[in-house]
């Protein structure tokens, strides 16, 4: 049974310093619905580009120099063809973005979503999973990974085993359901206090072949 997309105020969060906080007292909030929608947005102008068009950096440079508005928390994979400001199309300053090989969630990850909700503004959460994933291809194919590798093969093994006697590809259905064990690791453990009622998390998959997201329910 999955979680509803709104996390439930199940702890209290615990404010950050006030110097930690300071350049962050009148924070515009972009609503979770507008935020999907642009994201959706940024995605149909890049996938549907052969050539960029380019951002003016020195312009978002600028007005992001002395403090920081996303609009959205971007949980996604290390893998290097993924980039979440490409893939949305959108600038400096416009995305909280958090990597890791299998787009996990750790306490620093945790921390860095509480973080981004509380001081900065964000409302919408995306956990974003990709085909072809190594992490899972890794934690399917079983048996041990050296150093470090290991312990992101352990996290992703479960998701490998709910539903490795489900029907289709078992790597397809294994991504897909990591991403909903991810998501739903955020909903039950983020402490976001007061501002839990207003924050969505959605889970999505993007195809290395077309550029497209796709947006999973």
């Amino acid at each position: 049974m999955r979680l509803k997309y709104f996390i439930p105020a199940v702890a209290v969060f615990v404010s950050a310093s006030a110097s930690f906080a300071a350049d962050h007292k009148e924070t515009p909030v972009v609503e979770p619905e507008a935020a999907l929608k642009k994201l959706q947005a940024g995605n149909a102008r890049y996938a549907g580009k052969s050539v960029s068009a380019g951002k003016s950096t020195a312009k978002a440079r600028a007005a992001t120099a002395q403090g920081q508005h996303p609009f959205a928390i971007i949980v996604g994979c290390a893998d290097s063809r993924t980039s979440p400001e490409i893939i949305f199309d959108q600038n400096l300053g416009d995305l909280f973005v958090i990597r890791t090989a299998g787009n996990l969630v750790d306490d620093y990850a945790l921390g860095s979503i509480e973080y981004a909700v509380e001081h900065l503004g964000a409302r919408l959460v995306v956990v974003l999973g990709h085909e072809r994933c190594g992490a899972v291809k890794a934690a399917v194919a079983g048996g041990s990974a050296p150093g470090h590798v290991g312990a992101i093969v352990k996290d992703i093994r479960p998701a490998v085993t709910a539903v490795n006697k489900s029907p289709g590809d078992v790597l397809v259905n294994s991504i897909n359901e990591n991403i909903y064990r991810v998501a739903d690791k955020i909903c039950k453990k983020a402490s976001l206090g007061d501002k839990a009622s207003s924050v969505r998390v959605v889970r999505a998959v993007y195809d290395l072949d077309s550029g497209k997201v796709e947006w999973l329910k």
